[in-house]
């Protein structure tokens, strides 16, 4: 008995240890943040997944200056390598395909929040390299004004029959195109390995004329450029909400089926301001910074150990239109498939338009 008192103190008195050294690693923290004053970013744009939200609140309670330039996941690794010692980012958000081959381009360093435990070993680097913060599904956005007498489409095999214009983006540069172009094959029978059925489809959809080349960004959605768009769930969400009539649009996930993936910070290894990139990470993944992606209308990793208040859970798509949606089973197939996948949409796909 006395034996088992003495370990159960012994533990507790550890765990007490662990949570003060973990609390004053945070405090060191974030005085060095502050001490650097500012955080730079890419790829994390206001109106992306609310990031808005974080930026005003690393600046309310840190005094954190913020500036971000928007670009693609390629980009912003690109950009990591090639400006190393004259690094102008610190942090970035790439797509879950992403943080693997910045990882083996030796642009990136660890940080792993104090909710680390919290996160799925499906989507983290064990190292702390990588961790996605919030989930995306490949959805529709559609103008129901600008259908030219055709139905919703609410399964991608609708796509096929359609008169509208079909918009997915620039597969050779952006995690959302790439990852469209994954759902649908998944959706027609394909996998990581094989996307043939989705180029399939989408050729199709370009020999009649049919394949937009303007990507399916919120300002061609008010330019009313966007019949029906190929995005992420939360920002068809987001698009939705901003447009000066909301009731036009309707978002969906397709009910043939689609993939759910997810985006990472990446912490730039040459960062100026490395303190404060690993504090905007550690906020990041905080009940606060969770819940501001929420209210961007993306759905937090975290989930499962969080209380959404119930005006942001109402925002969000309704758990029923989840039921064939698939993670990304082979990360391994999918980032040779997807490094090809920019030759083979010219060869197949583009070759096709009108």
């Amino acid at each position: 008995m006395k034996q088992f008192f003495l370990a159960s103190l012994l533990g507790s008195t550890i765990a007490m240890c662990t949570a003060a050294m973990a609390a004053d690693d945070l405090k060191t923290l974030e005085a060095a943040a502050k001490a650097e004053g500012a955080v730079n970013s890419v790829g994390m744009p206001d109106d992306w997944a609310n990031w808005a939200g974080t930026w005003k609140d690393l600046s309310d309670k840190y005094g954190l200056k913020h500036i971000d330039t928007d670009m693609s996941s390629a980009q912003e690794i690109a950009k990591f390598a090639a400006e190393k010692d004259n690094a102008s980012a610190d942090i970035g958000d790439v797509g879950a395909a992403f943080g693997p081959i910045a990882v083996k381009q030796g642009v990136v360093q660890p940080y792993k929040p104090s909710t680390w435990e919290q996160i799925p070993a499906w989507a983290k680097d064990k190292d702390g390299n990588w961790a996605l913060a919030y989930t995306g599904t490949i959805a529709f956005i559609v103008n129901k004004k600008l259908l030219h007498g055709s139905e919703v489409p609410t399964k991608w095999a609708d796509l096929k029959t359609g008169k509208y214009k079909v918009s997915i983006g620039d597969v050779s540069t952006a995690a959302q195109a790439a990852n469209g172009v994954l759902a649908a094959a998944l959706a027609n029978g394909g996998d990581e390995k094989n996307l043939k059925p989705a180029l399939d489809l989408f050729a199709d959809i370009a020999k009649q004329g049919r394949l937009s080349m303007s990507n399916p960004v919120i300002g061609a959605m008010e330019k009313g450029e966007i019949e029906v768009g190929v995005v992420w769930d939360f920002n068809g969400l987001s698009y939705k909400a901003k447009m000066a009539n909301p009731d036009d649009y309707v978002v969906l996930i397709p009910s043939d089926g689609s993939v759910i993936s997810g985006y990472t910070t990446i912490i730039n290894k040459y960062a100026k301001n490395p303190n404060a990139a690993k504090l905007t990470r550690e906020y990041i993944f905080s009940d606060a910074g969770q819940i501001n992606l929420a209210k961007g209308n993306a759905r937090p990793i975290r989930a499962e150990h969080l209380t959404l208040p119930a005006e942001v859970q109402a925002k969000l798509l309704p758990n029923e239109q989840y039921k064939k949606v698939t993670p990304i089973k082979d990360a391994d197939a999918w980032e040779k498939t997807s490094k090809a996948l920019p030759q083979k949409w010219n060869e197949e796909v583009i070759v096709e338009m009108k």
